[in-house]
C-alpha cells in the first residue's frame, strides 16, 4: 500500500461518466474518509451522464459536483489498487500495482430502470472491496 494507512482505489473507464463515476461514488459512500478515491478516463465525457447521477441520487449519493477528467500518471502511482471498467487496451498499466477488471454494462444512453441494476452491481462489487481492503463500510 501506500506511504499512508488510507488505502487509494482508483477507478478506470473510458469517458469517466457512468461506471467508474458510479463506483467513484459508492466507495466515497461506504468508506468515508478511510478510503482515497480517484478516477479517470482515456476519453473524459463534457459531464456526468444524467441517468448514473439519477440512479445514484435515489439513494442519496450525490454525483451532481462529479466532472469526468483524464487519469494523470500521478492517480496511477498513487492507487493501490486499479479497477479498470471497459477501457480494454487504453487502460494503462503499472507492474506491480493490483488491477481488478470490472466487465460492467455501460450505463451511457440507458433509460434508468437499465441503470439500476448496474448501479447496484457497483455497489455489492465496491462493499466487497471494501471488505478485502479491510475497511468496514460506514452505512
Amino acid at each position: 500500500m501506500n506511504d499512508h494507512a488510507t488505502p487509494t482505489v482508483l477507478f478506470l473507464c473510458v469517458q469517466n461518466a457512468g461506471r467508474s463515476q458510479m463506483a467513484a461514488g459508492w466507495l466515497r459512500h461506504l468508506g468515508g474518509d478511510r478510503v482515497r478515491v480517484l478516477s479517470g478516463g482515456s476519453t473524459p465525457a463534457e459531464d456526468v451522464h444524467p441517468v448514473a447521477a439519477e440512479a445514484m441520487a435515489e439513494l442519496g449519493i450525490d454525483l451532481a459536483g462529479a466532472t469526468p477528467r483524464a487519469w494523470e500518471q500521478e492517480d496511477l502511482e498513487a492507487a493501490d489498487v486499479v479497477v479498470t471498467m471497459g477501457c480494454g487496451d487504453e487502460c494503462p498499466v503499472i507492474p506491480g500495482k493490483r488491477y481488478l477488471d470490472w466487465e460492467l454494462t455501460d450505463p451511457s444512453g440507458k433509460p434508468l430502470d437499465d441503470v439500476r441494476p448496474i448501479r447496484d452491481d457497483i455497489g455489492e462489487r465496491v462493499r466487497g472491496l471494501l471488505t478485502e481492503l479491510g475497511v468496514d463500510p460506514v452505512r
